[in-house]
């Protein structure tokens, strides 16, 4: 892997330098990104069958991550960052990497007779969702791309990401290349279920004959997927050579610790995941669960009281005691009613260690992106649960009340609900207007409300790392 002796200047990653040929493409992924090769690119090249697994990989809105990993072939390197020391593999999985808006490309590889799978990272605001779940039809860019699908679909250039995979799938149809799988994996519950109902719902308005093929051919896949792979910095770059030897223009940096959970039928089969150490479920609702509550509502909680409290990162932020024992109290809410088998006490105890890692440079204003989406499946529900068996849902005020007072400060990181939490936080009753952007019951509940106000008057701006907020 790494070339002998000691160039002033490191050969560039190629296929041919590390004799790594591309496997053929039978995958195809929307949403280009760190994550996904942390994730489901390091699982395939991992699985027992991978080198009959290629993928074709498009970037969401921005090309570059397809203009650096095709001048490697596809390769990249992905570096397991423990606590004290770093561990590389080059990954050869993507067997291409390409512009998501390059429709021709993308329509081509949906509807190959080979390509059985495609896998989405894509993140909630790229579904274009309404607040109870469904695809918005009424959005600007949604009713554009219903606009040019229905006009003409062979040639239609959709912006979504739902808009883009239903004229991937529309070329299917017409190509008769037979049933896929397309498979989620963003932290949302019930992906699979949520995506079936956005693309049969956009297709209804396109073309019913279109809907009613997705409905008798498409199997959709929910998945839990867990990795915390924070963005590559130029210092990653250079350890990356310092490793391998090699110049790689888009290395990832993750954590030792992954978790892939699937349901679901894939109809013209899929690489052997379960040999790189993914488990196929027949319920998957414990395991989204377990990580949507534990992990990512305790990331959404450090996010906005580390904010406050003058952190910059995860590790900072539970290092802080006043940060931890507001995590300790929200998950010994959110482990209430877990079955026993999932062992959600060890997966905290993981957790901590996870968050603790100082050499993983989690940023917080990177989790704390897209508040309304991610508190309205992370917190609410455990703040429901608590306040429907009458007790106080203490640990669930503080996130929300963090994130209130930044909200009302204007302080919150980017959300695609950037305008509406403006307006909430100048109404009236800030409090209020912001909590029923995130669920309707907790808005209307007054005693819950009044926690939450007091509880964000006084994290009102920063504060001693030695101070408990409760």
């Amino acid at each position: 892997m790494t070339p002998t002796g000691s160039p002033a200047v490191a050969p560039p990653l190629t296929r041919a330098a590390v004799a790594a040929p591309a496997p053929p493409v039978r995958i195809v992924h929307m949403g280009l990104g760190a994550f996904h090769r942390a994730h489901q690119a390091w699982y395939t090249a991992r699985s027992a069958d991978a080198d009959a697994w290629g993928i074709a990989a498009f970037t969401g809105r921005s090309p570059q991550a397809a203009e650096e990993l095709s001048a490697q072939g596809g390769l990249y390197t992905l570096i397991e960052r423990g606590d004290d020391e770093d561990r590389a593999v080059i990954v050869p999985s993507i067997s291409a990497a390409l512009d998501g808006a390059d429709m021709t490309a993308f329509r081509a590889h949906v509807s190959a007779p080979a390509t059985a799978v495609v896998t989405l990272t894509v993140t909630e605001p790229g579904y274009h969702l309404r607040p109870d779940g469904e695809i918005d039809l009424d959005d600007p860019a949604v009713a554009a791309d219903i606009r040019g699908l229905s006009a003409e679909p062979a040639s239609a250039a959709p912006t979504t990401a739902p808009g883009r995979l239903l004229a991937g799938l529309e070329a299917r149809r017409r190509g008769r290349a037979g049933p896929i799988a397309v498979v989620p994996c963003d932290n949302i519950p019930a992906n699979g279920a949520l995506v079936h109902r956005a693309l049969t719902r956009l297709a209804g308005e396109v073309d019913p004959g279109l809907a009613r093929w997705i409905e008798e051919t498409v199997a959709f896949v929910s998945t839990s997927v867990d990795r915390i792979t924070p963005r590559t910095t130029d210092a990653d770059r250079a350890a990356t050579t310092a490793l391998t030897g090699y110049a790689d223009a888009a290395p990832v940096v993750t954590e030792p610790f992954t978790d892939w959970v699937l349901s679901g039928e894939f109809p013209a089969g899929r690489p052997e995941w379960e040999s790189a150490g993914a488990r196929i479920v027949a319920d998957i609702a414990p395991f989204e669960q377990r990580k949507l509550r534990l992990l990512n509502g305790a990331h959404s909680l450090l996010a906005y009281l580390g904010i406050l409290r003058g952190h910059g990162t995860v590790a900072e932020a539970i290092a802080d005691r006043g940060c931890r024992s507001a995590v300790e109290e929200f998950w010994a809410e959110a482990r209430r009613g877990m079955p026993p088998a999932l062992g959600a006490e060890d997966y905290c105890a993981a957790l901590t260690a996870r968050f603790a890692n100082p050499r993983i440079a989690h940023h917080l204003r990177q989790i704390g992106m897209e508040g309304v989406s991610k508190l309205a499946v992370r917190v609410t529900p455990v703040a429901r649960q608590e306040r429907a068996a009458g007790r106080s849902a203490a640990g669930c005020v503080v996130p929300l009340a963090a994130w209130t007072a930044l909200a009302t400060r204007g302080r919150l990181p980017a959300d695609a609900h950037a305008d509406a939490v403006r307006r909430a936080a100048h109404a009236d009753d800030p409090a209020a207007a912001l909590i029923a952007l995130l669920d309707a019951e907790l808005a209307a509940d007054a005693p819950f409300l009044d926690r939450i106000r007091r509880c964000a008057a006084e994290l009102g701006g920063p504060q001693s790392t030695e101070r408990n907020p409760h």
